[in-house]
């Protein structure tokens, strides 16, 4: 027996209430015909001329009823009152009218139908179902039955955005927010109402207006919304004990897994970092990519694994994935292909430490492009390890660069870091070397070979953002070296898509370096994610590290250059002669001794010797 949800019920509501609207429209055609027939007669027909009239007003409405019922809107789910539906009416009563034309023009001598009768009577039925849909409309966004369990939410922004978000809040199947209020900063906005909800004010009015609907959340629906204006949001928001909710951007929709949903997500430390999107050359990347063989290693790390899935989209004739940890390896290949059986040819378990596997490898796949993202980067562990520096980030770029030299790749891309310029630390000093080995490489070799540089990458393994959540989640403390330690931040995709884009418009030996705004200090970090994570624990400063600064700089002393691309600069990057990484070291204190010593024996490197 079936349910009153079950589908063959939900068909039958749905007929039914068709079947309503068929015989409104029918009664509106026959009144229609009717008043404009008898209008020409003064309202004094004769009894054939009754006839008539009926005759030709049945006709209308079963021509229109047919019309509907094959091209819609009787057959077809429209939205009541959407535009979708007034075209649907439109076209069904304008084949009606069209056939009252004919019959007033074949049929003159026969029956009594005034050649302006099919024009007016299309025009006021038209007119009078359309009223009948707005009026439904209207009376169910006023009186639609609220979830009782749903949470109230007030809408800050009453411009297109905040009237679709009202819409479809009011329009979802199961509804879990409902709207009970809009607040909009634009004074002239003051006396609108939309879909029954009136602007109670600006933001000043955002407590008064909780606390007298009962809301708990807040959905900003300004897309033109700044990082500073929406982190000044949040601070009311949390003041009025608001959740405070944002609208998805059209990627981020496009990546839900509930596509039909109503587009509002939680606000996140992305919105308050104010990161832009990144407009990618999208035709360059493709040409450079598409149907080549582009080998990644580190493909397990966090910006190895997302060049992956983005170059993936690219279609590539073969997309090879290196790296010395396993786990990692199949983590990338379940990301990619919802399957990790480990046993394609394009994972590579290598070692960059180990010249001959790569080589061989590198000589079996024989990749036309190379993103190298392998790398060490903990600034305080290298300064304890930095022969372990020294083998992974300078002696092992060298490796991957003489394998790609070998088997003659088309390009080359080397990721740095912003620690690279001017070098205090034992990781910079590692990073600053394998791009000078990178701009070595584009003189001697054939192929670009270029390098990319940025700051911190939000979201990756061992960065502050996991390490804060997990402090907060433990209950504190958080620990910072410096109350005024600032860094530069972008996000994992952002620092994939950079790497993408410089390989395609790099020249040899050159730096690409993002326009990453206004560095961002840690303290503010760490105070968003609190606010975000709805608790407060202490902070406790650590002072700074050994080789750590209060504030990196992405170049020093170097000439900036624009490219074709309005976010990314270059510099030019002094190679260094890769005979001088011969030397060998077996000690830590060797290693560090070396790391600077190589470093300054350019001239243009001598000051980071002293």
């Amino acid at each position: 027996m079936q349910g009153d949800g079950s589908p063959r019920a939900a068909i039958s509501r749905d007929f039914g209430v068709n079947l309503v609207w068929i015989l409104g429209d029918a009664v509106v055609w026959v009144s229609a015909v009717l008043v404009t027939i008898w209008s020409r007669l003064e309202f004094a027909p004769s009894s054939a001329a009754v006839l008539d009239a009926l005759l030709l007003a049945l006709i209308a409405a079963s021509v229109h009823v047919g019309a509907g019922l094959l091209l819609g809107p009787y057959l077809v789910p429209h939205l009541r009152g959407s535009f979708e539906e007034v075209t649907s009416l439109a076209r069904a009563a304008a084949i009606a009218g069209a056939f009252l034309v004919l019959l007033a023009t074949a049929t003159n001598d026969v029956l009594f139908l005034p050649r302006s009768s099919p024009f007016l009577s299309t025009a006021m039925a038209v007119t009078l179902m359309l009223a009948g849909r707005v009026t439904v409309r209207a009376y169910r966004a006023r009186h639609t039955p609220c979830n009782p369990d749903a949470n109230r939410v007030i809408i800050l922004g009453a411009g297109e955005s905040g009237r679709s978000v009202v819409r479809a809040l009011r329009q979802a199947d199961t509804p879990d927010l409902v709207p009970v209020g809009l607040l909009d900063d634009d004074r002239r906005k003051r006396r609108l109402v939309i879909d029954g909800l009136p602007v109670a004010g600006d933001r000043t009015m955002m407590s008064q207006l909780a606390v007298r609907t009962g809301a708990t959340h807040l959905a900003v629906a300004i897309p033109s919304a700044t990082s500073e204006l929406l982190r000044d949001i949040q601070d009311q928001a949390d003041a009025a004990g608001l959740k405070v909710k944002v609208r998805r951007r059209a990627d981020e929709w496009l990546r839900s897994e509930d596509a039909c949903a109503v587009d509002l997500r939680d606000i996140n430390l992305e919105d308050l970092l104010g990161r832009r999107v990144i407009q990618l050359d999208q035709q360059g990347i493709a040409e450079h990519l598409a149907g080549k063989v582009v080998l990644v290693t580190g493909a397990g790390g966090s910006i190895g694994s997302e060049l992956c899935r983005q170059i993936q989209r690219f279609h590539p004739a073969r997309l090879a994935m290196l790296d010395r940890d396993e786990s990692a390896l199949h983590a990338t290949q379940l990301s990619l292909t919802g399957q990790a059986l480990l046993h394609d040819e394009d994972l590579v378990l290598a070692d960059i430490r180990d010249p001959w596997t790569l080589r061989h490898a590198f000589h079996e796949i024989r990749p036309d492009v190379v993103f190298h993202a392998a790398a060490l980067k903990h600034l305080s562990l290298l300064e304890r390890y930095p022969l372990e520096a020294w083998q992974t980030n300078v002696a092992g770029t060298h490796n991957v660069l003489q394998a790609a030299a070998e088997v003659q790749a088309g390009t080359f891309v080397n990721i740095s870091t912003d620690k690279a310029a001017d070098p205090t630390s034992v990781l910079g000093y590692s990073k600053r070397l394998a791009e000078r080995l990178t701009a070595e490489f584009a003189q001697a070799k054939r192929g670009r070979y270029v390098s990319v540089r940025f700051g911190n990458v939000l979201g990756s393994r061992g960065s502050v953002l996991p390490t804060f959540t997990e402090q907060i989640n433990h209950g504190g403390p958080i620990t910072i070296t410096d109350p005024k330690v600032e860094r530069y931040f972008m996000l994992i995709p952002e620092a994939a898509q950079l790497v993408l884009q410089a390989g395609a418009i790099g020249c040899d030996g050159e730096a690409m370096i993002l326009d990453m705004g206004e560095p961002v200090r840690i303290v503010d970090l760490a105070s968003s994610l609190m606010k975000l994570s709805g608790r407060e624990v202490e902070i406790i400063f650590t002072g700074l590290r050994p080789g750590e600064k209060l504030t990196e700089v992405l170049s020093a002393g170097e000439a900036r250059r624009p490219t074709s691309h309005p976010l990314i600069t270059a510099v030019d990057v002094p190679p260094i002669n890769d005979a001088l990484l011969d030397r060998r070291c077996a000690s830590q204190l060797e290693a560090s001794r070396l790391l600077v010593e190589v470093l300054a024996h350019e001239v243009g490197d001598r000051q980071w010797a002293e």
